[in-house]
């Protein structure tokens, strides 16, 4: 099989033969359709996010069908359409698991990270962690939501039933976010790189009441803040713009370090808070959520081979929406 592989930190995307895996006990093997190309790829790819298993094929936003059965499997038949997200395995008998936390289990392994992921014709998977898709998105559609969807949704629901919503960085998961929100009776205010009029232009498409700068402060305060783009500079923005009694989530897995600042930001009661990976849940929950809005993903297509653009391009900015990779179909 054909895939594309992270041999050294900072380096390009290697396209490599590889045999096709068997699937373990427990396990699927997918026929891999698309994969959506997620910032936190660029954090493995880069090398911003320590212990990645070397060399290992990017991808967690994996569409496909099922092509193979490990024993002790039930429940899949083959030619079933599947999603694998980021949550890849957990111990499911720590104190986290056991309380249904199971995104803060200390042996959590990671699809594209810790264990092999989507950007190759075919991966395995725990058949455990795999999601039923929703239907009515074709497979380049539905690949944004299995992170970009997800961990929107997760930072959503932490910051509670904030009515005027900002979203700091105006990318995939926003673009999906601001959507739900909206769907949901809440005002959104969408922040972008300073003079970024494209991005702009893009928030206020997907039903931004406001769209602007993140140097620039909202047309009114602030119930809730997300943060997607991985910039510590904008905890204190995100702060001083967020009403008393308010919430800010930083929702990236990876951000550069928060500056320090003033105590008067916090003060008011305001809650600083971030958001670690998901859980079964979660990816149960926005699914359903999906089929229901309907969320209309904006997805920009690229090859298998062209890994390496869609990354560059990403991490320039210049995706409108979510960079996906067609692989079968």
């Amino acid at each position: 099989m054909r895939a594309m592989q992270s041999q050294a930190p900072g380096e390009p995307l290697v396209l490599v033969e590889l045999p096709v895996p068997s699937p373990g006990p427990g396990q699927l093997l997918i026929r891999v359709a698309a994969c959506g190309v997620c910032r936190t790829d660029l954090h493995v790819v880069d090398g911003d996010l320590p212990r990645v298993a070397r060399p290992v094929i990017p991808g967690h936003e994996i569409v496909g069908t099922v092509a193979g059965i490990g024993p002790d499997c039930a429940g899949f038949a083959l030619g079933q359409r599947v999603g694998v997200p980021w949550l890849a395995h957990t111990c499911g008998g720590c104190a986290f698991c056991r309380a249904g936390r199971e995104n803060l289990c200390d042996a959590a392994r990671f699809t594209g990270y810790t264990v092999d992921g989507g950007y190759a014709e075919y991966a395995v998977a725990d058949a455990r962690f795999c999601l039923a898709l929703p239907a009515g998105y074709d497979d380049l559609a539905v690949a944004p939501l299995l992170c970009a969807g997800l961990i929107g949704y997760r930072a959503l629901r932490l910051a509670g039933d904030a009515r005027r919503l900002g979203l700091y960085g105006f990318g995939a998961a926003a673009h999906i976010v601001a959507q739900v929100a909206r769907a949901e009776g809440r005002a959104v205010y969408a922040f972008t790189r300073p003079l970024d009029a494209t991005a702009q232009a893009f928030a206020r498409e997907m039903g931004a009441a406001w769209a602007g700068g993140s140097d620039a402060p909202p047309p009114e305060p602030l119930d809730a803040a997300l943060i997607f783009a991985s910039v510590g500079a904008l905890v204190p923005a995100a702060l001083a713009a967020v009403e008393r009694g308010g919430t800010v989530v930083c929702a990236g897995i990876h951000m550069s370090d928060i500056p320090s600042f003033p105590y008067a930001l916090l003060w008011g009661e305001r809650t600083l808070r971030s958001v670690a990976n998901l859980t079964r849940a979660d990816g149960a929950a926005f699914m359903s959520l999906a089929a229901r809005v309907p969320i209309a993903t904006r997805v920009v297509p690229y090859p298998l081979e062209d890994a390496n653009a869609a990354l560059a391009e990403l991490r320039d900015g210049r995706i409108e929406g979510a960079a996906v990779l067609r692989i079968a179909g």
